[in-house]
């Protein structure tokens, strides 16, 4: 064996350097995008920052609309350009319709049970249709148009009665959604009331929000979700579930205690219980997407409801100009209605750029590639299981796509065709391809008609001897992109009303 070592040697070198030849070739044409330096076990984690669509905004700058990272032990694609978002939504959006098994939404979402968390395949197929074709059909949408209009009127009232001292907007628009929402899926104004140890559902789904958006350490190291029995986050993830299953148990038994109206009308409950009946939907496929409906139909709405009242009230005369408008054709009614929304396009615009400038899910819910997939004309291979954050962001507000980017300017949108609804990959706050979010057609109603009369009703001052520029516009930490410092203004009624 020793006269075998000397020829051994040679030949052991000679295979691996071939092998390392080979590997570099055939690995050149499909190698990955530019990115930042690593570091050891945490990667490029460290590099997140407080915000991090913004910090992964600074970083596109350097390594470009396509840049790919480390997260822990996680691969990660960041996609900052419209260009390269629109080659993937046209060309590979079914290699990257997967989702990351997260930690907490496989705790809250009933085992990934949500539309918006399932894995691609046939039960997400499945939901989805039931989302699509029978709970946000234009029909059933506007079959909520009553409650929308009362609703609105509500938080009208409300602020109103707080004259003249300041309002906090942020909760009386909070306050309004939620009510649209529970409405709508429940069926009743107070959404079903109390639930788990005295708390509100409103707690309860407001704390699940708030799990969704917290830094885990198991969604970047598989190998430590052992420390959230620990430091309790499982404690408290399971104590909310409890809660907010056992409020879902509550309203459904309500709900087939009084039977479902086999004519499809009804609330939403109503509608997944007779779909139920006639598919295999179990009930916590169900009540996982209830909770779909219940989170995203309150939160991003309130968001861009806020961030809109923000930029106006710091552009006094964008906020002028839509106003003249809305009361020019409400003129003699108490509030605007939803038949009034179409004819008026500044309001319109005024909406869409604050999407623009605050898009309310910056990087939208994460996708994962399925499978390798070659992109950008070939030149870069994505392995599969690669996490994928489209930063809507940084594309919406590129400077090489928008002028003056950072100016609110709604009049840039007039005579323009972009809209937000998923075919200009400029202006994505709602997604695109099969990912995209189904739920557009309910929210952009409620963003409408409330915006819409909040200008009709009031004439808006700061408080306290503000100037526009001490309008404090930092964001929050989170999932959805919140105002950080809730939006207090002095609420004044015209004399019309």
């Amino acid at each position: 064996m020793n006269l075998q070592i000397p020829f051994m040697i040679p030949l052991l070198t000679f295979i691996t350097l071939l092998f390392l030849i080979l590997n570099k070739a055939i690995r050149k044409p499909g190698k990955l995008p530019p990115g930042p330096r690593k570091l050891p076990i945490i990667g490029n984690l460290h590099q997140l920052g407080k915000l991090p669509h913004r910090s992964l905004q600074k970083l596109s700058q350097t390594h470009g609309g396509l840049m790919f990272l480390h997260l822990g032990f996680r691969p990660a694609l960041v996609v900052s350009s419209a260009d390269k978002a629109r080659d993937i939504f046209k060309h590979h959006d079914l290699a990257f319709s997967g989702r990351p098994d997260l930690y907490v939404l496989g705790k809250i979402c009933y085992n990934f049970s949500c539309v918006s968390s399932a894995p691609y395949g046939a039960y997400w197929r499945e939901a989805r249709r039931i989302v699509v074709l029978e709970l946000m059909t234009p029909k059933r949408v506007d079959s909520f148009r009553h409650i929308r209009a009362e609703e609105v009127g509500r938080m009208v009232d409300f602020i109103s009665g707080t004259a003249p001292d300041p309002v906090d907007l942020s909760s009386a628009v909070f306050a309004m959604s939620n009510s649209i929402v529970s409405r709508a899926a429940f069926g009743a104004a107070s959404g079903g009331g109390g639930a788990g140890k005295g708390r509100s559902y409103k707690e309860i789904f407001r704390e699940a929000q708030n799990f969704l958006g917290e830094f885990n350490a198991a969604d970047y190291f598989p190998g430590l979700r052992w420390i959230n029995k620990i430091n309790g986050v499982d404690r408290r993830i399971a104590d909310n579930f409890r809660d907010l299953d056992g409020f879902f148990e509550r309203v459904i038994g309500e709900h087939r205690d009084r039977a479902a109206l086999d004519s499809g009308e009804g609330d939403i409950i109503d509608v997944l219980l007779r779909v139920q009946k006639e598919s295999e939907l179990t009930d916590d496929q169900l009540k996982a997407v209830l909770l779909d409906v219940f989170i995203a139909g309150t939160d991003t709405s309130v968001a861009i409801i806020i961030w809109t009242m923000a930029e106006l009230v710091r552009n006094p005369t964008a906020m002028r100009k839509a106003q003249q408008q809305v009361r020019e054709i409400a003129r003699g009614k108490p509030t605007a209605e939803e038949s009034d929304l179409p004819n008026l396009p500044y309001l319109k615009q005024v909406i869409k750029e604050a999407f623009r400038l605050h898009p309310p899910v910056p990087l939208l819910v994460p996708r994962e590639t399925t499978e390798p997939c070659a992109i950008d004309g070939g030149r870069y291979r994505i392995p599969a299981k690669t996490r994928v954050f489209f930063n809507v962001a940084a594309m919406s507000t590129d400077p090489a796509v928008w002028e003056n980017p950072r100016e609110f300017s709604p009049e840039r949108f007039e005579d323009s065709g972009v809209d937000f609804r998923g075919q200009h990959f400029e202006l994505l706050p709602f997604g695109a391809g099969r990912r995209g979010c189904p739920g557009i057609g309910f929210a952009i109603p409620v963003v409408e008609l409330a915006v819409a009369n909040l200008l009709l009703r009031f004439d808006w001052k700061l408080p306290g001897g503000m100037k526009e520029e001490d309008v404090d516009m930092e964001e929050a930490i989170g999932v959805t992109m919140h105002k950080k410092i809730p939006l207090s203004l002095v609420a004044c009624s015209i004399n019309n009303y």
